[in-house]
């Protein structure tokens, strides 16, 4: 389960603002249609044509280098760079998901075909870890309200429920008669914060596709919340009227809740949560330190969904 360590990592220099808008710039007109082949199924980066859109924090993004290799992704492994070093046989290409449970219209979608239907937006969110680190990530998306709309949901249907692939041919964390957690991995959301504007299903970050340690081909982002909520490598989606479980709230429920909401006035059992470790960035005794803000910074957007709700109760 997630335990607070030290980084492994050393910090680098943060990518400057402008160096980045510029190689922006160069992918745009580089890209080749939405979305380029990752080359025989392979993990290899292929650059993605994404539009600029309002939601991006001021802050410097997390140097792309710590992004692709300090990563939670336990099916490849428990350590934090086992992502990055076990997940080069994983093939994301080609990919379909499966939408189905209380919607007029169930399929399996074509992630290509999702991807030239829907615009892809640049948007770069904080993301924060329930271990107390985080980072700023430019990631490359669609809404999560887009392909829901298109299943159209009934009015009965309460929430949405994610399950992520099971391959262990080419995950390795997911062989072996003792496994760290039950497959496959599962996560959920009510529908209003499915709908959310801020939610996305992400296929990219940096400009070019999710490496496989990132959980390509398509993850979920929900910025307010800490980071287990955001589900990798998804292959369905089912509208239910059920709170749906979540992996690490089965895993340990007094722990981990279902709503996973950053907030830095309830603690972890083990660690607090009012300060987070910001990786890639150095400060003066180690990887510098940031207040952690209710809602992960997004409480103007997103706190009136719990208006009225225990938070503490509610975690």
């Amino acid at each position: 389960m997630p335990s607070y360590r030290p980084p492994k990592i050393a910090s680098s220099e943060i990518t400057p603002h402008q160096l980045y808008l510029r190689r922006r710039e160069f992918l745009g007109a580089a890209a080749l249609g939405a979305m380029a082949l990752y080359g025989a199924g392979t993990a290899s980066a292929a650059a993605l044509s994404a539009v600029e859109s309002k939601y991006k924090v001021d802050e410097k993004p997390t140097p792309i280098k710590d992004v692709t290799t300090y990563n939670n992704f336990y099916e490849f492994g428990l350590d934090k760079g086992d992502p990055a070093a076990n997940s080069g046989d994983f093939k994301p290409l080609p990919w379909t998901i499966k939408v189905d449970g209380m919607v007029n219209k169930p399929g399996t979608f074509d992630l290509e075909a999702l991807i030239k239907e829907f615009p892809i937006e640049e948007r770069t969110y904080r993301m924060r870890c329930v271990e107390a680190w985080s980072m700023v990530i430019p990631w490359d998306g669609f809404p999560l309200a887009s392909l829901l709309d298109k299943v159209e949901p009934l009015g009965s249907a309460k929430y949405v429920a994610f399950e992520t692939v099971v391959r262990p041919e080419e995950m390795p964390g997911q062989k072996g008669f003792f496994q760290s957690l039950d497959w496959p991995y599962v996560e959920g959301l009510r529908l209003d914060e499915a709908r959310h504007p801020l939610t996305l299903l992400a296929v990219g970050l940096y400009g070019e596709t999710l490496p496989n340690q990132n959980g390509a081909p398509v993850r979920l982002v929900v910025p307010w919340k800490y980071g287990f909520k955001g589900i990798k490598s998804i292959v369905r989606m089912t509208l239910t009227d059920q709170q749906p479980k979540n992996t690490w709230q089965v895993t340990n429920a007094q722990e981990y809740g279902f709503y996973a909401n950053v907030n830095p006035a309830v603690d972890h059992p083990r660690w607090s949560q009012a300060s987070e470790r910001r990786i890639g960035e150095s400060g003066f005794f180690g990887a510098s330190r940031h207040p952690t803000l209710p809602f992960n910074g997004y409480a103007d957007e997103v706190a009136s969904l719990y208006a009225g709700m225990d938070l503490k109760a509610n975690f």
